[in-house]
């Protein structure tokens, strides 16, 4: 995986501000669970320390112990430490050196930020035997299939009308977009409303610029994958969190059925032993007593009959239900 080439052309120059904005937000949305907020990436990675800690966060592991000193020497460690990371997953960096970083070269900078977005946040997708960048799309046209005015082919020119954004949020929460009184042909409108929406009830940061996004004839490629992974990232959580909920009340309602179920047993448990305390002396006086005559015979008879007929008929009618 090579991210460096896709900024290493001057023709490039026109999109490197969507970049910077869109890596900027994508790096604060994890940066802030330290606490930490940058301005932007094209200078405060520059020393390394918030590098590292970006990398410790989306990984989940410590990398290596920062050095704490303010001279070029130390930045220019701190960031190799963070390269070396980053290479240990398999990423190939060839083009991008810490002294880049160090010294605020913008193409290194944002080449390196969009390997590590490929890396960790997109690279382990997968949709149906496509991975990355394929099962992102993939992902992205099955969702929207259903929705009119929406054709996504590629991820520039198919989400410059926002309609696409409104269907990804609408397909998963239609509580939250009122995607019917949309219109094409407002995409400034439509780009606001899904990333505002986003951000108010999905917690995804605003990472594009409406206006921005809109006016360009083909937007930055990899700051709208940044920006549409975010989607997968926060739906493919909420199911995940919806399914784990739906098991645990599954195993509920079971554990609920057994102790109901058990409570039932009990019950007849104790039924049936007092009924056969209770019938115990009877048959016990039926085979004691002998019968002296036809008639006292065809009696205990009769009696024998209307016990099997009655009681012991509604007895088993009752364990039946």
């Amino acid at each position: 995986m090579d991210g460096t080439k896709s900024y290493h052309n001057d023709k490039d120059e026109l999109h490197s501000a969507q970049a910077i904005k869109t890596f900027t937000a994508w790096c604060n949305s994890h940066l802030r669970k330290l606490g930490i907020h940058i301005e932007s990436v094209a200078q405060d990675f520059r020393s390394g320390v918030n590098l590292v800690k970006l990398l410790e966060v989306i990984s989940g592991g410590e990398i290596a112990r920062l050095e704490t000193g303010k001279m070029r020497i130390h930045k220019v460690n701190n960031v190799k430490k963070a390269l070396d990371f980053v290479a240990s997953k398999g990423v190939n960096l060839i083009g991008i050196g810490a002294e880049e970083i160090v010294d605020g070269n913008l193409k290194m900078t944002l080449g390196m930020i969009w390997t590590i977005i490929l890396r960790f946040a997109i690279q382990d997708i997968s949709v149906e035997e496509m991975s990355a960048k394929e099962g992102l799309l993939l992902w992205c046209q099955k969702k929207t299939a259903p929705y009119k005015n929406v054709n996504v082919t590629n991820f520039h020119t198919s989400f410059k009308d926002g309609l696409a954004f409104c269907a990804l949020i609408h397909r998963h929460r239609p509580d939250l977009i009122d995607y019917n009184h949309l219109r094409k042909d407002n995409a400034v409108y439509n780009l606001q409303y899904a990333f505002e929406v986003a951000e108010k009830e999905l917690d995804i940061p605003i990472m594009l610029d409406a206006n921005d996004i809109a006016s360009t004839m083909r937007p930055d490629e990899r700051a709208i994958m940044t920006y549409v992974s975010s989607y997968y990232h926060a739906f493919a959580s909420s199911q995940q969190a919806s399914q784990a909920a739906n098991r645990i009340c599954k195993v509920l309602n079971v554990n609920q059925e057994n102790e109901t179920l058990m409570e039932e047993y009990e019950n007849l448990a104790s039924g049936l032993l007092e009924w056969i305390e209770h019938m115990i002396p009877w048959i016990d006086q039926m085979r004691e007593q002998r019968a002296s005559s036809i008639s006292e015979v065809k009696a205990r008879l009769e009696e024998f009959r209307t016990y099997r007929l009655t009681v012991k008929l509604q007895r088993r009618k009752k364990k039946e239900n």
